[in-house]
């Protein structure tokens, strides 16, 4: 693991100084006795040559200046650290000291408080940049953001914004992508019942005891006027609402069609006035019609935006992170509960296979997976995570260079810092924000969870190369995202065809290579469209309801 190590906050001035005449004639005078007639021929030869001594006098003066340059422009900044502990709260020192990197892939010109600057035109690209197949983007095929509703669409809306009789009130729980998609799906419903939207209350979670509230994670004033046009939403219930006692129902079938809520909420809407809604989690069709598609796209991409603390905290770390130059990011699906979910088995040891094993059966309620099946037979259908080796193997088949930075996502891994090992020694750039945040930057945050989260998010998402080991809320989120910003590389690992060849041990390491290659030639984060992909969320891909280019035409 790495650490970063402060710079000394004082400029170091370098003065360039260009020899005098008399100082170069001092020190030719100066040379030993024995030499003294070989010298005074030269000397002789100076002053019988005025444009020799001259020449002379220039070369020696730009070579000095060449020499002093040198010394001044080598980088002035601090260096990230690599080491094999597991980082821990207490562990931001500022006088840590490890080894220096000696090759930085990059040379940072200008001088800034936090490490590497924040203007990426003060960062000159590294070769890999330039150079390396793993860094290059796919191609985006001209895909743009292309939210054009319909005109009925606009017509009703205009309608809608005046309501006034009829609140939703929605709960959201889980972590902070979970609460993200219910917070989507809270707003279309809201639409598909010409309701306002009173702000989603964000449930208590009990497992990490995060008490944040919506405006603590969530630019709340943008989520309002992004969607003015769209729902009206409001803080809280008006004084005529507040004594009302809503109508709960928590009776939503998984994939509800918008006629569904229709028939089932309208009269009771109409009635009281006032209806709350709890897990809304997966409760909505993702197939719906175009204009409530787009409407899902603008909140996901446009509305929900990070509180101006969170994504100044983010945006910081990203900025850290890609001050030497393209980094990867991965999601690593290794704490224990998700072993545990998926009765999978984290490869490392008997010891933390059994601990994964008695947690199963004493939170049966965990597994999600097919209990039918083994631990081996699900792995071999590409449902089990990757773990730090088979990531390390995967990144590798796929030309990672052996110094790029890395940054990971995810709780404490099953197994601490030696379920890491196989990744740190191949990659010893690895970092996670507690890497490299300052000790004072993530106080403020110790104690929630979802804004950890959405800190993770933004690294994340602005890292040149994403790549989740299983899926998951964060994953999927991140993939959209990517994609409705212009399709930027992201490594979907195809685990159900590659794991044989991890397998095969008389692979030569080309023709593992060769193979891994050929397998994500096309899982690189290239446009898919959803429409091959029914029953799959827009937010994920939003190619061609939320997106489209030259050959396509928004559907209106």
């Amino acid at each position: 693991m790495g650490t970063w190590k402060k710079k000394n906050s004082k400029n170091k001035v370098c003065y360039i100084s260009i020899p005098f005449p008399a100082q170069i004639i001092k020190s030719v005078s100066s040379s030993s006795l024995s030499k003294r007639n070989t010298t005074t021929k030269f000397f002789s030869l100076f002053l019988r040559n005025p444009k020799l001594f001259a020449f002379c006098l220039l070369s020696l003066s730009v070579l000095g200046i060449l020499s002093r340059l040198s010394h001044c422009l080598s980088p002035q900044e601090s260096q990230l650290q690599s080491s094999d502990s597991t980082r821990s709260n207490t562990t931001h020192a500022d006088d840590r000291s490890s080894d220096r990197i000696t090759k930085p892939s990059v040379a940072v010109v200008g001088k800034n408080e936090t490490f590497g600057g924040k203007d990426p035109k003060l960062i000159i690209p590294s070769r890999h940049v330039l150079d390396d197949e793993f860094w290059k983007q796919p191609d985006g095929l001209g895909y743009k953001p292309c939210l054009d509703f319909s005109a009925a669409y606009r017509r009703e809306s205009r309608k809608i914004v005046r309501e006034r009789r009829k609140y939703l009130m929605v709960v959201v729980s889980g972590g902070m992508n979970q609460q993200k998609n219910q917070i989507v799906d809270a707003v279309v419903i809201a639409r598909i019942l010409g309701a306002v939207l009173v702000v989603p209350v964000l449930q208590v979670n009990l497992i990490w005891g995060d008490e944040s509230e919506f405006s603590d994670i969530f630019d709340l004033e943008r989520f309002k006027s992004v969607l003015a046009n769209d729902v009206k939403i409001v803080s809280l219930l008006p004084a005529n609402k507040i004594m009302t006692r809503p109508t709960e129902d928590g009776g939503m079938p998984f994939h509800a069609s918008p006629q569904w809520i229709r028939s089932h909420y309208l009269k009771r809407f109409n009635r009281d006035g006032v209806l709350l809604l709890r897990r809304l989690d997966s409760r909505l069709s993702k197939d719906l019609p175009s204009d409530l598609q787009k409407l899902r796209c603008k909140v996901a991409f446009e509305a929900l935006k990070f509180s101006p603390s969170v994504m100044d905290m983010g945006k910081k770390l990203a900025e850290r992170m890609r001050s030497k130059g393209p980094y990867i990011a991965l999601h690593l699906r290794l704490e224990k509960d998700v072993w545990v979910r998926t009765g999978c088995l984290s490869g490392l040891s008997s010891k933390y296979d059994e601990i994964a094993r008695l947690e199963g059966i004493k939170r049966p309620e965990l597994l999600t997976a097919k209990s039918s099946m083994t631990p081996n037979e699900r792995k071999l259908a590409g449902l089990c995570p990757l773990n730090a080796k088979e990531v390390t193997r995967l990144l590798r088949g796929l030309g990672a260079p052996r110094d790029a930075r890395i940054y990971w996502a995810g709780g404490e891994p099953l197994g601490g810092k030696e379920a890491l090992k196989p990744l740190t020694s191949q990659f010893p750039h690895l970092y996670n924000k507690y890497d490299i945040a300052l000790p004072h930057e993530l106080k403020p945050f110790a104690k929630r969870a979802s804004i950890m989260a959405a800190i993770d998010y933004i690294v994340c998402k602005e890292s040149d190369v994403f790549m989740a080991s299983h899926g998951g809320n964060m994953g999927r989120a991140i993939q959209g995202h990517r994609a409705y910003e212009g399709h930027r590389k992201l490594i979907t690992p195809n685990k159900r065809q590659m794991l044989p060849y991890f397998l095969n041990t008389s692979m030569t390491e080309t023709e593992f290579e060769k193979m891994i290659k050929k397998l994500h030639r096309q899982s690189l984060g290239q446009p898919e469209l959803r429409i091959s992909k029914a029953g799959r969320d827009v937010t994920k891909y939003p190619v061609p309801e939320c997106m489209c280019n030259n050959q396509t035409t928004p559907t209106i």
